[in-house]
């Protein structure tokens, strides 16, 4: 499915290079779906602070990226590679609901981010990748924006070893195959960093966003 292009926003959102130090752009706004894809297109992101309350606009410096030809996969991932089934799209509000459990640590994806990503989903903008056990049962996963050659990595769940990585190899092998050129992972976790996640400047993702979001949408969707 190609992207439906949503009606223009009706806030002006401030420069990327306008954040304060700890990378907040900016705080309000909504989430309609034309607000988040013109956030995306200029090197924001939404994510609530104050436990939900208050809707912030980031755009860190240093930026988290995983170079398409810098992922690093272990003998023990490729293993578990060979145990899931990938799947796209087929279980994105299970995926959804298992990113949002207010159980997890840091869990951050408040009821109206849920809301909003699900209505992007439905337009084409924000996609899953799976990884299913032989017996059917959903194991992991992770869900992202996905605007020209960017694909913007929002959170990821695993319920069995490794499920989560095997989404995010799936996820690089298709982004590759489709021609993308940004996989944004937003900040670096010792946890990214060992599967090849680096720390660029803020204006240096910004040139690299900026061929990005202007190629043709991926097609690499739905399957």
């Amino acid at each position: 499915m190609r992207p439906v292009e949503p009606p223009p926003s009706r806030w002006s959102l401030s420069p990327a290079a306008a954040a304060d130090p700890d990378g907040v752009v900016g705080v309000g706004a909504d989430l309609e779906p034309g607000t988040v894809v013109a956030a995306y297109r200029q090197g924001l992101f939404p994510m609530p602070v104050r436990r939900g309350r208050l809707l912030a606009w980031w755009s860190p410096d240093p930026r988290g990226i995983l170079p398409l030809d810098g992922l690093r996969v272990s003998r023990s991932l490729r293993r578990s590679c060979r145990r899931y089934e990938l799947r796209v799209d087929t279980a994105f509000d299970a995926v959804l609901a298992a990113c949002a459990d207010r159980r997890r640590p840091g869990a951050w994806i408040s009821p109206e981010v849920r809301a909003a990503y699900r209505r992007l989903h439905e337009l084409g903008w924000v996609h899953s990748v799976e990884a299913w056990t032989g017996e059917g049962e959903l194991a992991g996963g992770l869900y992202g924006v996905a605007v020209g050659g960017l694909f913007a990595g929002e959170s990821m769940f695993s319920h069995r070893t490794d499920a989560s990585k095997v989404a995010l190899v799936g996820l690089v092998e298709r982004l590759r195959a489709g021609g993308a050129t940004l996989l944004d992972v937003q900040w670096t976790t010792p946890h990214l960093r060992s599967l090849g996640a680096v720390d660029v400047a803020r204006a240096r993702y910004l040139e690299l966003l900026a061929e990005a979001v202007a190629r043709p949408p991926l097609e690499v969707w739905g399957g």
